[in-house]
């Protein structure tokens, strides 16, 4: 199967501890830029989401509570989503990020196949994030932990076609 015809999206969410123009999220900030400059130039990073005239989505609430931070991003595969995530300079945020942002019960990173070529809308990410939380994984919305594999377009094929019948 041709790998390019489905990319990952992700969606994650962090409720800040303070304001992002506070000293305790000072560092935090500063490594915005660089962390979104190596996601960008990794070979198996497609797109992310930014506020409209800037270079992330910082600035972009899309919750009631204005404190939460959305991240949303699409990769080519979930090999290369997991290494941007755990290796190199992102693995330091991860580290840190009890520092800088609340602990939540409920999951806070959504994955889902895309279409090559589509971008998720905000809107998209906070509906597959719903899903997972309420109906754990499933090929709508799943995590690093219980990951789906990439749609078959022929399995989905036979079944429209069969289901018009």
């Amino acid at each position: 199967m041709n790998t390019e015809r489905y990319h990952l999206a992700q969606v994650n969410t962090a409720t800040l501890r303070a304001p992002l123009n506070s000293p305790e999220l000072a560092e935090f900030v500063a490594q915005i830029e660089s962390v979104n400059a190596i996601a960008d130039a990794d070979p198996g990073f497609v797109w992310r989401l930014r506020s409209e005239g800037a270079n992330d989505a910082t600035s972009i609430r899309a919750f009631d509570d204005e404190r939460i931070l959305i991240t949303l991003t699409v990769w080519k595969s979930l090999e290369a989503l997991s290494n941007y995530v755990y290796r190199g300079a992102h693995a330091n945020i991860m580290r840190d990020r009890r520092r800088w942002f609340e602990k939540t019960e409920q999951p806070i990173l959504a994955l889902w196949w895309v279409p090559a070529g589509h971008a998720p809308t905000v809107a998209e990410a906070k509906e597959r994030l719903e899903h997972l939380r309420l109906y754990g994984s499933t090929a709508i919305a799943f995590s690093f932990s219980k990951p789906f594999p990439q749609p078959e377009i022929e399995t989905m094929t036979l079944c429209s076609t069969a289901s018009t019948s």
